[in-house]
């Protein structure tokens, strides 16, 4: 086997064509929709090749989402919740401090006082009191004098708290949709469709997406108006596309529905959010929301409070809330700096691994912000094609984060060290963990050793996945309308990316940004712009190839500027096929 690629260098691509179907179903599936080959193609690709199951994917419904009642323990939280309501009791909702949790901690929080229940949200604090329900969460309730304690996006794994609490005649339901670590804790109730023993058909649901089916469950059982819970379809959508849920199945059915209701919420705070984002007359994709939205949220629980993250989103008084969306841009900005600063010193302790025994990163810092590691630590992994944790060490304790590549289980790699960790949770692709200081340089080295076990040379090369030959000739405005009914595109449901081959560069290239280049391609319609986000370090192969041609894998997008709408391609990657004369290939 060859030694892998040192991280010091980004890693070049490789591409994977997806299979053409063949003619006959395509066809029957043309006939049937009555749409274009090249969407066609695309949907019997990703297997939808009846037209009923095509239908349902393009046209995804509320009635296609699976009865609340399919999750293990529904009714026994629903039971309880209900008396709690009717008898007074105080309810704490505990939440996660991303946006996930703060969404799921809305949603419930707003559902359970619609019905007449007495309820105080709670997210601990990122930096003092750590990841999960814990000794904050336990003294909150007390405090509170709750009755019941319902976690949103927390709990799976916080058995000792748990006991804690319910020793204390407090009764705890979690609703999670983090992988269990080890046996659950002794809750009343545990809402959870990654139990062992949950045989609810879709596991890929946010926390905000049991969430939903709690309180939508709850309500019925009620008598109460379930048009309140299904207009916070609009915190459903935010918070699965934040926590990077696949984007199929339900999930694509609660963002879809969810995605038009935000920019017209019924919740002032989430319009302030817009409008600070300068989102307020655009469109809101689920693009938009990743990329601008939820950073911005985020922000809150990252280096500021988390729990203003819930007051803004339960906020019904404009002048609160345009307050707390200025405070989200202030620490948005901040952390942006942060990460900027953060990621060139991992990047260089990172260049220092052993080029030919660099399976596994494992980076710390004792200047770190742990608020922020996380977002870091995806950026290495994309600069180095490797899993990676990085970890912020204070007072001799480290927290960390981690992000992992398609072929690597992070959640089970952190189980292979777990008798080097003080505790650790979350999932294959993401996760975290706390860690003395003292077991850092163990922990890097067999971190190291569980994924040059698990991974080959191979699985260290990106792939971009390549849906469809469609020569820029074909590639038009049409076209890219009807790719809409694709939407919302992301993890799970990759937007579509197109391969054309014979491409010449009419103009160009241009830096734009801090890492993009644009340039403009030859049709048949003329000249047609496309820009490559992160491709700047490739720009002497686009002068090489002037005079030449590139194949290209890109995306069709528009572009809004100044009141127009243009066609555009998103280059996302390249490769030089005829040089100009006397360069090298």
């Amino acid at each position: 086997m060859n030694a892998p690629a040192s991280p010091r260098r980004r890693v070049a691509a490789k591409w994977k064509h997806a299979a053409r179907p063949d003619a006959a179903s395509l066809r029957a599936l043309q006939d049937a929709l009555s749409l274009p080959e090249a969407l066609c193609a695309l949907l019997a690709s990703r297997g939808y090749v009846s037209d009923e199951a095509a239908r349902r994917y393009l046209r995804p419904q509320l009635e296609h989402l699976h009865p609340p009642e399919a999750l293990k323990d529904l009714d026994v939280a629903v039971a309880r919740l209900r008396r709690a309501v009717e008898q007074g009791e105080q309810i704490v909702v505990h939440g996660d401090y991303d946006v996930d949790g703060m969404c799921s901690t809305t949603l419930m929080t707003r559902a359970l006082r619609t019905l007449g229940g007495n309820v105080t949200p709670f997210v601990p604090d990122r930096m003092k009191d750590g990841y999960d329900l814990g000794p904050a969460g336990v003294q909150a309730a007390l405090d509170a004098g709750a009755g019941v304690v319902l976690t949103c996006d927390c709990g799976t794994s916080a058995v000792a708290a748990v006991q804690a609490l319910q020793d204390a005649g407090v009764d705890v339901i979690i609703s999670d949709h983090h992988l269990p670590g080890g046996p659950l804790p002794p809750a009343l109730a545990v809402l959870n469709p990654r139990r062992v023993d949950d045989t609810s058909p879709d596991k890929d649901l946010a926390a905000v997406g049991v969430a939903f089916k709690l309180a939508l469950a709850l309500t019925r059982a009620m008598g109460g108006n379930e048009n309140v819970v299904l207009n916070m379809l609009d915190l459903v959508a935010l918070a699965t596309v934040a926590d990077v849920a696949p984007l199929r199945g339900e999930n694509r059915v609660f963002v879809r529905r969810g995605l038009p209701l935000i920019r017209e919420s019924r919740s002032a705070g989430l319009r302030a959010l817009v409008r600070a984002a300068g989102l307020d007359a655009k469109e809101i994709t689920a693009g938009r929301v990743g990329f601008i939205l939820a950073p911005r949220l985020n922000a809150l629980g990252r280096i500021g409070r988390a729990i203003d993250g819930v007051a803004l989103l339960l906020s019904d008084r404009e002048d609160e809330a345009n307050a707390l969306a200025r405070r989200c841009e202030e620490l948005n900005r901040e952390r942006q700096e942060l990460d900027r600063r953060i990621l060139d010193e991992a990047l260089r302790a990172a260049a220092q691994y052993p080029a030919d025994d660099t399976w596994g990163i494992v980076l710390h810092g004792e200047q770190w912000h742990a608020g922020v590691i996380g977002i870091v630590a995806s950026r290495v992994v994309e600069q180095t094609g490797r899993p990676a944790v990085l970890i912020a060490v204070q007072d001799g304790i480290g927290k960390g984060s981690g992000r992992s590549i398609p072929a690597f289980d992070l959640h089970a790699a952190l189980q292979d060290c777990h008798d080097l960790l003080i505790k650790h949770g979350g999932h294959k692709a993401a996760a975290g963990l706390t860690i003395d200081a003292a077991q850092l340089a163990a922990f890097a080295q067999r971190f190291n050793d569980v994924a040059r076990a698990k991974l080959t040379a191979e699985d260290l090369v990106p792939e971009i996945r390549v849906d469809l030959e469609l020569p820029l000739d074909e590639a038009t405005d049409d076209l890219e309308k009807l790719l809409r009914h694709l939407e919302p595109c992301g993890i799970g449901n990759p937007g579509p990316v197109f391969w054309a081959r014979g491409v010449k560069i009419v103009s160009g290239p241009d830096r734009i940004g801090t890492d993009g280049v644009k340039v403009r391609l030859a049709t048949a319609r003329g000249p047609l712009e496309a820009v490559g986000w992160g491709l700047a370090h490739r720009v002497n192969e686009l002068v090489a190839a002037r005079t030449g041609t590139v194949e290209i894998a890109y995306k069709l997008d528009r572009n809004e500027f100044k009141n127009a709408s243009t066609l555009q391609a998103q280059i996302v990657d390249f490769r030089v096929e005829r040089p100009a004369d006397g360069a090298p290939a």
